[in-house]
């Protein structure tokens, strides 16, 4: 009887790191994405997943601001444009590759800068960080963000 509740206790734990691994294998959730000039982090942003799409938006900003305060995106170029920075979504479309190694074929929005990137994501450290590269031509930017534990 001990060696059946040991076997089952296995399995479970087993099956619990199992999943807790491929939750991690996804960019769905929360990151933070990190301010490069000061490497604080500069706000939060909700990753989602919706028949295989990930798409992500602001959902808190992690910078001072004054009371009060709406900041809008003045400098977004499309629909975007004017809208509150909380709540904006800023990236689109994005599909896993053959592979599942990483995310592309969408978009990100740099709203201070009011550009759009051609897209790519990559896991790193287990999960814990995500490599996000936008590119324009032959130009990219890349950020690391990290998980929101």
């Amino acid at each position: 009887m001990k060696l059946y509740f040991l076997t089952l206790l296995l399995a479970l734990c087993t099956a619990a790191l199992g999943i807790s691994a491929q939750a991690n294998s996804s960019p769905a959730g929360n990151w933070h994405s990190i301010d490069e000039k000061t490497g604080l982090p500069r706000a939060e942003i909700r990753i989602s997943e919706q028949r295989g799409v990930f798409t992500g938006r602001i959902v808190r900003s992690l910078q001072a601001t004054t009371a009060g305060m709406v900041e809008l995106c003045g400098q977004c170029p499309d629909d975007r444009k004017d809208k509150p920075m909380i709540g904006l979504d800023i990236i689109r479309n994005a599909t896993p590759t053959a592979d599942a190694a990483s995310w592309e074929g969408g978009t990100i929005l740099d709203p201070d800068k009011g550009k759009i990137y051609k897209l790519q994501l990559q896991m790193l450290d287990g999960g814990q960080k995500l490599q996000v590269r936008g590119y324009i031509g032959p130009f990219f930017r890349t950020q690391i963000w990290v998980r929101v534990p």
